[in-house]
């Protein structure tokens, strides 16, 4: 049974179990139950077919094309994709691993399969390639850690662990070869599949967007909640199951904290929960985050983004004293519960749907409006009856979105562990410093040039912001919190420790 507390009315029939269920179906079946055929839209009966025409000659397989479906009739429903407070209250409490006695299992690693979203180009960051090439420590990139982690773990526990990507188009061909050095790793359909894409839909109207300038633009990315879909279609999750697999641990390819860990598994095997998210505790760094939270009708957990929150509740979305835990973005997922799943969903996972406003071609403002209909795939803590939480060490959870987290990540706040994992120093107790780079060190190549002899020492630092355009000397440590300020000409910071104070160069 899934809950659907966003929709009102529930016109989608989970008893009937086939990909794909016609409108002539649901009809049959809405007469049988005495509800009519006025739950299906009558947009969706003019709209739709372009929308299923369309991603048919673009190749889609029936998975993808119904998860969109699903998002574009939450759409055309009129229903608010928003959760406000009065919607939810706080999680007060959630078991956290480290309190917990339990005897790992190495036997469940044959059953378990690990997998990376590797579908991000690091253009936020001014590349042009998959973010997890970039360099991040000892001259290894994301994927060369990643490889090694999962090498070092086939060796400990002398078992091939399976290990999966899910690349998109823009990163398949770099990542692949990327890693054709590792020999431990499968290769094509047994190492990646590749995530879909959605059909942005125009703002007034809801027709499919069209841009002839450039078809491409026409196209978006579903949101990592597409993992599901794109398992389904792709024959992956079907192949998995055939092999024998009953689990599965999925992380952020830039998350270099989420390792496999047996502990952690063989709690989620004996919880025989169906789907589990590995949480944090909040601190202000992680305020504008996805936090876990209750709901209201049903009391079961969910995942509120930021997206998804009204304008007016924002202050009460970053209070951490109130939303204590984020999503980390590590689920653990029974496979078998997923298949269940989509049987009784029409080939669907009913996640909540966010809607982007943007133009159709980004760099052209007055460009067609559009929307793209995106999904969270933490969301789906909300579509399983005994999912769950568990509260996991920060050491899990060290991810790179920005310079600022590049820069941390490099300094000696962080360690590099003999089974290649990176996490914060013990002598952080947990919390990583707060780093505030100005915007103009947004890209990578103009930070290298911040820090050309490496970052400085952030060991005991609490945070370090930088204002203006400089560099850092050898030998700099910071301690406490630390302001650099700078407003001619770059300047270099000479070595030696700095604490608790604003520096103006």
């Amino acid at each position: 049974r899934l809950r659907r507390p966003w929709l009102k009315h529930k016109c989608d029939f989970t008893m009937v179990a086939s990909d794909v269920v016609p409108p002539e179906t649901k009809r049959r079946k809405a007469d049988e139950m005495g509800v009519g055929s006025s739950c299906i839209p009558a947009e969706m009966e003019a709209l739709w077919p372009a929308y299923e025409e369309k991603m048919k000659a673009e190749g889609l397989h029936e998975a993808a094309i119904a998860a969109f479906k699903y998002n574009y009739g939450v759409l055309l429903s009129g229903e608010s994709t928003l959760i406000p407070e009065s919607a939810i209250g706080s999680v007060e409490s959630v078991p956290s691993l480290e309190s917990m006695s339990i005897a790992p299992d190495p036997s469940l690693l044959k059953t378990t399969v690990m997998l990376k979203l590797n579908g991000g180009l690091g253009t936020g960051m001014g590349l042009d390639k998959a973010k997890s090439l970039l360099t991040v420590t000892n001259d290894n990139s994301f994927l060369d850690l990643i490889a090694k982690q999962v090498e070092s773990m086939q060796k400990e526990h002398k078992t091939d662990l399976a290990f999966m990507l899910m690349n998109s188009f823009a990163t398949s061909a770099d990542t692949l070869e990327a890693l054709s050095k590792y020999k431990h790793l499968a290769t094509g359909a047994d190492l990646e599949f590749v995530q879909n894409k959605a059909p942005k839909v125009t703002a007034e109207g809801f027709a499919p967007a069209t841009w002839e300038a450039d078809r491409s633009h026409e196209w978006c990315p579903p949101g990592h909640g597409d993992l599901y879909p794109a398992m389904l279609g792709s024959g992956t999750l079907d192949k998995l199951l055939s092999k024998g697999f009953k689990y599965m641990f999925v992380s952020n390819s830039d998350n270099l904290g989420a390792t496999m860990d047996l502990k952690l598994l063989t709690y989620f095997a004996q919880s025989k929960a169906p789907f589990m998210m590995e949480v944090a505790t909040r601190t202000d760094a992680d305020k504008k985050g996805g936090h876990l939270a209750k709901d209201g009708a049903t009391g079961g957990l969910l995942l509120r983004e930021s997206a998804q929150c009204p304008e007016e509740d924002e202050k009460a979305f970053q209070d951490t004293g109130k939303y204590k835990f984020f999503n980390t973005n590590n689920l653990w997922v029974d496979l078998v519960a997923l298949k269940a799943c989509f049987k009784a969903n029409d080939g669907s996972v009913p996640l909540p749907v966010m809607k982007n406003a943007k133009t159709v071609d980004p760099r052209d403002k007055a460009s067609t409006k559009v929307l793209q209909l995106e999904t969270a795939m933490g969301a789906a803590i909300q579509c399983f009856d005994g999912a769950t939480a568990l509260v996991i060490p920060r050491s899990r959870f060290a991810p790179v979105k920005t310079t600022n987290d590049l820069f941390a990540l490099r300094s000696d706040a962080y360690t590099l562990t003999k089974d290649f994992r990176i996490t914060l120093a013990e002598a952080r107790k947990d919390m990583p410093p707060d780093v505030k780079l100005d915007g103009m060190y947004k890209f990578t190549d103009a930070m290298e040039k911040l820090i050309p002899n490496g970052p400085p020492s952030l060991i005991d630092c609490k945070q370090i912001v930088v204002e203006g355009d400089m560099s850092f000397a050898k030998d700099v440590i910071i301690k406490g919190s630390v302001t650099f300020k700078n407003s001619g000409a770059s300047k270099e910071v000479p070595s030696g420790t700095y604490e608790d104070k604003t520096v103006d160069l």
